[in-house]
């Protein structure tokens, strides 16, 4: 493995040594001009769009302070917390566990209790937690789940509960046809996600053969259809893995035979890293592009340099422009906020603005969060008939410096 990237650092120092001239090298994080196209396999030079601020008007768990609620109201977040990915569903959770701390703080007439259950974010443990949620008539709406596989796998029971929920990342374009009334997604699905990636790759990365790698779950089955099909004739071999794979030298070695511009990997962290250290080893030099289930430091932790100028897509907003929100999420949780940690905190203050403004029981709550129209940290909140967004950004995120930086608004 490190004789691997020792040739690959000499032949990347020959190219620096002839272009060095031509490209500003990339020392300021997300605030460069550019990003340095030789300082890692597959960079391109992309100007850095900046991190957007809070937006005028933005609706926060505190509210006017005026909140009245009968005691023990609850609301719960369900979903991972010490499952496999669980680093995604503890971003969420720490969002959700600060807007009610802000919530409580500023509303003495309306303490809300948040009661947490762990999915392990297994479509097959999800069943039985939610059933406890369920029957718990205490909880009058529900943060989560984060993962489209457990989400599809309980749809119907909150569906026949009457309890509402609102999804942080669930982002399956399907989960929204069942004719759910309770299913309401707080970022934009697969459908705009898949595209605006298709784009970056054939646009920004000039990319002529694309191979697309899925794993087998609800997630990375349907976002690889979708991309596959934006890439058209581009995708050049589609290697298929399992959860839990840990050895991919047969994948490396179709898509090196493959030889293509970039590949696009669609699945979650516990599998990627790997994947890209084996990929690199394996000779690849070229781009490299993951989803939001990739989006997280376990990524970049996991995999070590080979996780240098992978580009990270997301239908999520950096929270580098959210000062006071970044500032109060490190001292409740003792890290930084990072994938889908204001959208918690997003879709837990529209269920707290439900039970300030009189919302007293579950059919009450769902129909408030039906017709909500107001603004977050992320994005304006606004869901039509089928528990879908009328507002998705999509972002692209790359890794720099071992940090993920913010790179570029895709919705654009």
């Amino acid at each position: 493995m490190y004789k691997a990237r020792l040739v690959r650092a000499v032949a990347l120092a020959a190219v620096v040594s002839l272009s060095l001239a031509s490209c500003a090298q990339n020392t300021g994080g997300s605030n460069s001009d550019t990003t340095e196209s030789d300082s890692a396999p597959g960079r391109v030079a992309v100007k850095p769009d900046a991190a957007p601020p809070i937006p005028t008007g933005a609706v926060l768990p505190a509210g006017d302070g005026q909140g009245k609620c009968a005691k023990g109201t609850s609301i719960a977040y369900i979903g991972t917390i010490a499952g496999a990915s669980a680093a995604l569903g503890l971003n969420i959770l720490h969002g959700v566990r600060l807007a009610v701390k802000e919530h409580n703080e500023a509303n003495p007439g309306c303490q809300v209790k948040l009661k947490e259950f762990d999915s392990e974010g297994s479509p097959d443990k999800a069943p039985g937690v939610v059933t406890q949620a369920i029957n718990d008539p205490s909880i009058l709406g529900v943060i989560g789940l984060p993962f489209s596989g457990e989400s599809k796998a309980v749809g119907k029971a909150f569906n026949d509960a009457g309890l509402v929920t609102v999804s942080p990342s669930a982002t399956n374009p399907g989960l929204s046809t069942n004719g759910w009334k309770t299913f309401y997604r707080g970022l934009g699905n697969d459908a705009s996600q898949a595209p605006a990636v298709a784009t970056f790759i054939s646009d920004t990365l000039k990319a002529k053969k694309v191979c697309v790698v899925r794993d087998d779950s609800e997630y990375g089955i349907g976002l690889a259809d979708l991309t596959t099909e934006a890439l058209g004739s581009k995708v050049a071999c589609e290697p298929k893995i399992k959860t839990g794979q840990k050895e991919f030298s047969a994948v490396v070695g179709e898509i090196t035979s493959a030889a293509p511009d970039a590949v696009f990997f669609s699945g979650y962290y516990p599998e990627a890293s790997p994947f890209v250290q084996q990929l690199r080893d394996g000779g690849f030099e070229g781009s490299v592009v993951a989803p939001d289930g990739v989006r997280d430091d376990e990524f970049v932790k996991n995999a070590g340099d080979a996780a240098e100028g992978v580009y990270l897509s997301c239908p999520c907003l950096p929270s580098a422009g959210f000062e006071e929100f970044s500032k109060n999420f490190k001292a409740l949780s003792d890290r930084d906020p990072s994938t889908y940690s204001p959208e918690g905190y997003d879709a837990t203050t529209i269920l707290l603005q439900a039970l300030d403004q009189g919302a007293e029981d579950r059919a009450a709550v769902l129909d408030f969060v039906k017709n909500y129209e107001g603004q977050g940290l992320t994005k304006q909140f606004k869901w039509d008939e089928t528990g879908e967004l009328t507002e998705t950004p999509i972002w692209m995120y790359e890794v720099r410096d071992g940090e993920i930086a913010h790179l570029k608004d895709l919705s654009k």
